[in-house]
């Protein structure tokens, strides 16, 4: 199984800045995509935030171009998400998921993690 743990959420306050990172462990053989997804109250499904993939190829939702950016170290299975001009709006439990191979697998599944709470607010 893969375990994926999330850190970094808080309180911030409308302009403010905030990095999330999120480990991945167990029995990896290789991590393809790593990504962020977010879910705010009332949502029933979490939307994409950002992915990166093995390589450095990033994708982001148009509501946070230009604001997050995120970052994978390949070395210590993990990823970032540096949040910058935060608005009320990104408030939300953000988490992560990892497009990964186990060990004596063939197949690819994604884990989750149980998330980071974001609010932001004055």
């Amino acid at each position: 199984q893969v375990q994926v743990v999330e850190s970094g959420g808080g309180l911030v306050q409308p302009g403010g800045s905030l990095r999330l990172s999120c480990a991945a462990s167990g029995n990896i053989f290789s991590i393809y995509v790593m990504g962020w997804y977010r879910q705010a109250p009332g949502e029933q499904q979490p939307e994409l935030v950002a992915t990166i993939t093995s390589d450095g190829n990033t994708n982001y939702a148009d509501s946070v171009k230009g604001r997050f950016t995120i970052s994978r170290d390949n070395t210590k299975n993990t990823v970032y998400l540096q949040m910058t001009s935060l608005k009320s709006e990104d408030t939300a439990v953000y988490l992560c998921n990892v497009d990964a191979r186990e060990i004596a697998t063939i197949g690819r599944s994604r884990s989750w993690g149980q998330g980071t709470q974001v609010t932001v607010s004055s």
